[in-house]
């Protein structure tokens, strides 16, 4: 991967591959570039695709003291070495952050957004002592409880669930990203749909859901798009906070290209 620097002097590690109008994936939680690894070959053949490693994770770098402002202006580093201004994909947590950026100005030309976390009403919202917990457990050296404890109380799995998980290859990759889970966690704030704020956003967004998410990730999906001025969703084939790749990439081809 090579690497683009951003604003504070963090390298940021991306790659670039096909041909077209730009587009840039960004990760949620957990994860990093090679999320999109069965992504990109859908979107390759309409579009130069961006991905990288969010700030902490994989190759890329990382600052002493973590802030949102510090990932704007990661993704508006990406976005200037893509040719200045481009269409950006992000799920879960991390279209939380494409929002946040879109509205500091970043130069998005349209956002797709798979489930941005919020949590509505009748939906709980997670602990108020969650981000301290968070950094409790990391100064412990306690990474996977880390880990366990943001699937647990952050994105409300079962025991019998977090127990796959943990049986998983990606295991590994979500305890030495555990640390990054404090760095979503602030991204979220309040948990809470920023309506007021949203309302003042003019970029075209299409936020979409899978047929078979959980109904707090669906119902925060529809808030989204309804409190977006162009905005609007949809609803796509899949299964719990995923959606079937072939399908959304043919969507977002299109999205990007017209």
């Amino acid at each position: 991967m090579r690497k683009v620097v951003s604003q504070d002097g963090t390298t940021i590690a991306c790659r670039s591959t096909g041909e077209g109008p730009p587009i840039v994936l960004m990760n949620g939680a957990f994860r990093d570039h090679t999320i999109f690894d069965a992504l990109v070959p859908e979107l390759a053949p309409h579009c130069t695709v961006h991905v990288y490693d969010r700030r902490g994770r994989g190759q890329s770098g990382d600052s002493p003291q973590y802030a949102v402002e510090r990932e704007i202006e990661d993704l508006a580093a990406l976005i200037d070495d893509a040719g200045g201004q481009a269409v950006v994909f992000a799920g879960s947590t991390g279209a939380n952050l494409a929002l946040e950026a879109a509205l500091a100005g970043v130069p998005i030309t349209k956002l797709a957004l798979h489930e941005p976390y919020f949590r509505i009403a009748p939906h709980p919202k997670p602990p108020a002592d969650c981000l301290d917990t968070l950094r409790a457990l990391l100064a412990e050296g306690r990474r996977g409880e880390t880990a366990e404890y943001w699937l647990r109380e952050l994105l409300g799995l079962r025991p019998e669930m977090i127990a796959d998980w943990r049986q998983a290859p990606l295991w590994a990759t979500n305890e030495a990203n555990a640390h990054t889970l404090v760095y979503d966690t602030v991204i979220l704030d309040d948990f809470e749909v920023p309506a007021e704020r949203l309302a003042t956003l003019q970029t075209p967004t299409l936020v979409v859901n899978s047929d078979a998410t959980g109904d707090w990730l669906r119902d925060a999906a529809r808030a989204t798009a309804t409190a977006l001025p162009h905005g609007w969703g949809m609803q796509l084939p899949g299964s719990w906070h995923r959606i079937d790749t072939d399908i959304l990439g043919r969507v977002l081809a299109g999205f990007a290209t017209t």
